[in-house]
């Protein structure tokens, strides 16, 4: 597999691309890393031939949220709302980038991301038309008043497939914030649900730090199995 570094936008990105054409391009916005440990997990369940395009260099607490929210635990850094800027860099620049670097044309597109990058994948299947099937893995679900947001926005298209994951533990907090993530998680499975979606919804052992390779492996996988 081929392995493409380049920069768009003050972003970083990494390319994985397939051995052969016209195979899945699925789009992880990354934390920390070129995406490597992620591939290493995937690999670890079966062969599977697919671009991956991983972004990271991301301003974590702005690039990834839809709104300004002050911090979920006392004395972190605020969220400061830019998530629809760097989606359109994102759509704009970075996708179209790696499109032109893959071999033929990607039979589908899908997005996929970890806690706050979980909640930009789903905001980003609402906000614009681009991605097919969508994988939020401990997504940051408990962001105040995303589920009422999700609850009164129609998407633009409707993803042929939608992946969720939670830790079991993670909703065990004190914190009256966090610990609302499974409750809103699993009423946003079931809404999508109700409205005919193509949904999975599984909990994982362990907390929300617990296993992130290989629970985002999964959630790739699983978007890849459609």
């Amino acid at each position: 597999m081929d392995k493409r570094r380049f920069d768009a936008g003050g972003k970083s990105a990494t390319l994985y691309m397939a051995d052969s054409e016209n195979r899945p391009l699925i789009v992880l916005n990354n934390y920390a890393g070129d995406g490597e440990a992620v591939m290493a997990a995937v690999s670890r369940f079966e062969h599977v031939d697919f671009n991956l395009l991983n972004v990271d260099g991301l301003d974590w607490n702005h690039d990834m949220t839809p709104w300004e929210c002050p911090p979920a635990v006392k004395g972190d850094t605020p969220f400061t709302g830019g998530a629809d800027t760097y989606l359109a860099l994102l759509t704009d620049e970075i996708i179209p980038k790696a499109q032109e670097m893959v071999k033929g044309i990607p039979v589908f597109v899908g997005i996929a991301g970890y806690s706050l990058a979980g909640l930009f994948s789903l905001y980003a299947v609402h906000q614009c038309d681009v991605f097919d099937c969508v994988a939020s893995m401990s997504g940051s679900l408990w962001f105040p008043d995303f589920k009422e947001y999700i609850f009164s926005h129609s998407m633009t298209r409707r993803p042929d497939k939608m992946y969720f994951s939670l830790g079991d533990t993670e909703a065990k907090t004190r914190n009256e914030v966090l610990k609302t993530v499974r409750d809103n998680t699993e009423e946003i499975v079931r809404y999508y649900k109700e409205a005919g979606l193509n949904v999975v919804y599984e909990l994982n052992p362990g907390n929300h730090f617990k296993d992130e390779e290989i629970r985002s492996a999964k959630g790739i996988m699983a978007l890849l199995r459609q």
